[in-house]
């Protein structure tokens, strides 16, 4: 390297470029497959398009990651070495479009609003530097805390079953519904003497579910729950980092070995699939789902700032106002690639910044041939379906650790807010953490709300970021710094 090569724009060799960049893919690769495992059931798609929503996930993560590492032009790309990943904070609003519109027809709604947010994002984003006194800690780790408490209602489901559906805890006694049927069909019968069935009547799900909660499913993901502890626990500098990863990969051997996971789907995939724009048809575009992610994609940018800042000092490169809107602008780009090619949000993967801190390679090269790789994953269907096969309980015991760690960060962030001499910050705590519980909590309570709003107060995430924002402005002001927030997401990163 010469004199004049900062570390950041170092090319290595290609031997280790590609080592180095599959490290990072690996430290990412368990968070990156998660968001669309959880809205391709969500949606009740049907398992070749969960598999594809993978395979389009991992291909735009990597192009996406290569605009913000390589640049393009002066106008994308804040060339520092970032893996961009599907944000966890979009998750609560698409749950909440898919509760209501499943199917081909939900994601185009998804799809649509996140295009749009993308394009708001882009417009937006030499912007939002100034809205960073809106996001002082107390705000940010509320917001992260309250995505990762949400989000443990995915993996503990995982675990045991959905609260509705074929593994509810209760289901239909058949010989009832059975009973239900045969009255129902005397009662259609000409000359028949027997009341018809009164509109609407069905019968209340009350004998227990074989398929909810089976001591193999638990035990499962206890199994993948253990290993994951153990190797963060026992392992070793890359190993302990990838230690979901591998409880996963430990999880699918066992599951495979006791007959729990099929691989005909992975048999039917092909070697290689292109990744076509809007595989289920013309996005949709909803004004209110529309208003509901661009909320998103301003948390998420705010995060990035962070992350960026804090990516800045790791690597020595200070990060320019140029720089940063180039990175935001990024985020906004990449969410509109994300919509055009069947994805979600994207934001900077705050674990392969840590992972920049922690080994002291600062090239963004590394992370250029770690979107080369995602672009391959991503090209190679049988990958998608390979994840699609793994059984829920698999899951479950990982996203115990993943969703717990986002939660967890928050807890981290919220640490170093001064509560004993400012007890106001307490209440925007309390306050909000509260506000985002209510979707979880009283899921029907906006029965009597107008039915267009719904998606927009129905994400706990969005109503604990409204309430932070407006209590931090009550209470405290808009005092937050630049220095506060790159404080807070080196926090998270470490």
């Amino acid at each position: 390297m010469s004199e004049q090569t900062h570390p950041v724009d170092e090319i290595l060799a290609p031997p280790k470029l590609l080592t180095l960049g599959l490290q990072h893919v690996l430290v990412m690769y368990a968070g990156a497959i998660a968001v669309p495992l959880i809205v391709g059931r969500a949606l009740k798609l049907e398992p070749a398009d969960v598999a594809f929503l993978i395979s389009a996930d991992l291909f735009a993560c990597g192009l996406v990651t290569l605009i913000q590492s390589l640049g393009a032009t002066q106008w994308f790309g804040i060339k520092l070495p970032v893996m961009m990943g599907v944000t966890f904070a979009s998750v609560g609003p698409m749950l909440a479009i898919a509760g209501q519109t499943p199917g081909p027809e939900g994601a185009r709604m998804i799809f649509g609003a996140i295009i749009a947010a993308g394009l708001v994002a882009m417009i937006i984003a030499p912007l939002v530097s100034r809205m960073l006194r809106f996001f002082p800690p107390v705000v940010t780790g509320t917001i992260i805390l309250v995505i990762g408490v949400s989000l443990m209602r995915i993996g503990i489901n995982w675990i045991f079953g959905n609260p509705v559906g074929p593994t509810a805890p209760q289901i239909v006694d058949p010989a009832q519904a059975e009973w239900l049927k045969a009255v129902t069909d005397l009662a259609a019968t000409t000359g028949s003497q027997i009341p018809a069935p009164p509109p609407g009547l069905a019968l209340a799900a009350k004998m227990n579910n074989p398929a909810y909660a089976t001591p193999g499913g638990i035990a499962l993901s206890a199994v993948v729950l253990v290993a994951i502890l153990l190797i963060a626990r026992f392992g070793k500098g890359f190993i302990a980092n990838i230690s979901v990863l591998l409880g996963i990969i430990i999880g699918g051997v066992l599951a495979s070995l006791l007959g729990l996971m099929s691989f005909a789907k992975v048999g039917e995939a092909a070697w290689f699939g292109a990744i076509a724009p809007f595989h289920f048809g013309m996005p949709i575009f909803d004004p209110v789902m529309i208003l509901t992610m661009v909320l998103v994609m301003i948390v998420v940018m705010i995060e990035s700032t962070g992350m960026f800042l804090a990516l800045g000092d790791i690597t020595g490169r200070k990060v320019t106002q140029p720089m940063l809107s180039a990175g935001l602008r990024t985020d906004g780009l990449g969410t509109l690639i994300g919509g055009i090619f069947n994805t979600f949000p994207y934001t900077s993967f705050s674990q392969n910044v840590g992972l920049v801190g922690v080994t002291g390679i600062k090239s963004r090269f590394v992370c250029v041939a770690g979107g080369l790789i995602l672009i391959l994953f991503g090209l190679v269907p049988k990958m998608g379906a390979l994840v699609e096969a793994l059984p829920t309980t698999v899951l479950g015991g990982a996203g115990l650790v993943m969703f717990g760690m986002v939660a967890a960060t928050g807890i981290r962030i919220l640490s170093a807010v001064n509560f004993s001499s400012n007890r106001n910050n307490l209440f925007i705590v309390a306050v909000s953490l509260g506000m985002g519980m209510i979707p979880l909590i009283a899921p029907n309570f906006k029965q009597w709300m107008p039915h267009d709003i719904h998606p927009l107060v129905e994400s706990g995430i969005l109503l604990a970021t409204i309430s932070a924002v407006v209590l931090n402005a009550l209470f405290n002001g808009a005092k937050g710094t630049a220095e506060e927030l790159k404080a807070a997401a080196s926090t998270a990163d470490h």
